[in-house]
């Protein structure tokens, strides 16, 4: 039987890193995005254009991973609260501690998560 609060807990806590995270990128955007607008960047034929769209495309990329994630961590939680928590959503077998250890947030067990039957 898997610990249900222990993994609440631990989703929690990875649910408030990813909010700080958001943060932080959000925050990151907004100065690159400032600014670019205060200067006259030329992407193309600016050395700096390359660099500041750059950084933009990997902040957006890494600020859509971790929406990603978290809307991960609430579905789990949301499992947590149904009482389905620790069971594949496809088959319904229990999901290995360990899996959950690795990755607390998973509604597939092993063979699921690849794609197999």
């Amino acid at each position: 039987m898997v610990d249900v609060e222990r993994f609440r807990v631990l989703l929690e806590e990875e649910r408030s890193r990813k909010f700080e995270l958001l943060k932080a990128l959000r925050s990151d955007i907004s100065s690159v995005s400032l600014a670019r607008q205060d200067s006259n960047v030329d992407d193309e034929h600016d050395p700096e254009g390359s660099t500041i769209a750059f950084e933009l495309s990997q902040a957006s990329a890494l600020m859509s991973q971790s929406q990603v994630g978290l809307e991960q961590i609430d579905d789990a939680l949301a499992r947590i609260a149904a009482g389905t928590y620790g069971l594949c959503a496809v088959c319904g077998v229990a999901i290995p501690e360990g899996r959950l250890e690795a990755r607390p947030w998973t509604p597939f067990c092993v063979n699921h998560a690849s794609g197999r039957s």
